[in-house]
């Protein structure tokens, strides 16, 4: 084994490596998915220092604080991107460096808070940087759409499986 410190500058994008990082994205995002579907977001907790978070997001991005609060619910991904953007994201990612596990993980964010995860509304983020949101969306209640979207969704799965054992149980009984 090496004692050679590793260089993320200069190591190699692994195929594997980053099949395992999505992976793990669409996990979370169907977990996250799954919540919202259960709890009403106001009454969501994604950490133990979602006030934090909340506030320091607030304080340091007042621009996206307007009402009705258009750039929580629609994600500005040239704002996050722009050099400006990416400066002070940095730093406010960072400052979370010893204090939230994972916090510059690869998290997907809907980029609508309106609408479901859905490949035209998903950006990659850090996980950090979801929580902000996030926590932002659920105390102003910008994700009470997504919440009855997300029940909407499991009920119709629900009765499509219940269909499906109905269609099995007469299978098995010889009727069709």
């Amino acid at each position: 084994m090496t004692t050679q410190a590793f260089d993320p500058n200069k190591a190699q994008n692994l195929a594997e490596i980053e099949k395992q990082f999505a992976v793990k994205a669409v996990e979370h995002a169907q977990t996250y998915w799954n919540l919202l579907e259960k709890v009403p977001p106001a009454n969501l907790k994604l950490t133990k220092q979602d006030d934090e978070i909340y506030e320091h997001f607030k304080r340091d991005f007042p621009e996206i604080f307007v009402e009705p609060y258009e750039r929580i619910t629609k994600l500005d991904e040239d704002m996050m991107k722009s050099k400006e953007g990416k400066e002070k994201w940095r730093k406010f990612i960072e400052s979370y460096k010893d204090t939230v596990k994972d916090y510059n993980f690869g998290s997907l964010i809907r980029t609508n808070a309106r609408d479901e995860y859905s490949e035209t509304n998903t950006i990659f983020t850090t996980r950090i940087q979801f929580y902000a949101y996030e926590i932002a969306r659920n105390r102003l209640g910008l994700n009470d759409k997504a919440h009855e979207l997300a029940k909407e969704e499991a009920e119709k799965e629900k009765i499509k499986e219940e269909k499906a054992k109905e269609k099995g149980k007469k299978k098995a009984n010889g009727k069709s």
